[in-house]
């Protein structure tokens, strides 16, 4: 698409209203890697079905009309919790000492990129968080560092490095104020 497709953000607190829709976009957003075992549809369920279940769940998907063509979601994080224990080396404590939101996943089906959605939904993601940070997770790789510099540009750091699960690949850890 080269033009701004008219595009319907929602936002949604509870997973079973959304499940399937972000499993079907997640299934064409990372369609190249799903062989792999941390990116198959399966391993992406039981961790959405984990996050969903913990404090601060929030997804927004955006559609056209009723077809779903991106989201976000992501969870409230304590200190003390495994993403920051997996965090290396450890953030220091202005970013733990309050809660952050973690953003877990972001995705746009590929022929909705380019135009803005994933910013507007990134931005529809934060606009309510009462957390001082949001957080997120790059596989420096992905998109050849585009991805990660699109982080960079809207304005996160990265903080350090993290290996979620064995099957996972080492990504860096990037922060910004949520506001």
């Amino acid at each position: 698409m080269t033009t701004a497709p008219a595009i319907e953000l929602r936002s949604y607190t509870d997973l079973d209203a959304v499940r399937g829709d972000l499993l079907d976009v997640y299934a064409e957003v990372r369609a190249p890697l799903l062989h792999l075992a941390n990116y198959a549809v399966s391993s992406f369920g039981e961790r959405l079905d984990r996050h969903g279940a913990e404090d601060g769940f929030q997804a927004v998907l955006a559609y056209e009309g009723e077809h779903p063509v991106g989201y976000a979601y992501g969870n409230r994080i304590e200190h003390g919790d495994r993403y920051w224990q997996r965090t290396d080396p450890t953030p220091s404590e202005e970013y733990m000492e309050r809660p952050a939101v973690a953003l877990k996943e972001i995705g746009v089906r590929p022929a909705w990129r380019g135009v803005g959605i994933a910013r507007r939904i990134h931005d529809a993601f934060l606009a309510h968080r009462e957390e001082p940070y949001v957080t997120l997770m790059v596989n420096e790789a992905a998109g050849d560092g585009k991805v990660h510099a699109i982080y960079r540009s809207w304005g996160y750091q990265d903080l350090g490095s993290s290996q979620p699960s064995p099957a996972s690949p080492c990504l860096t850890v990037m922060i910004r104020p949520t506001a």
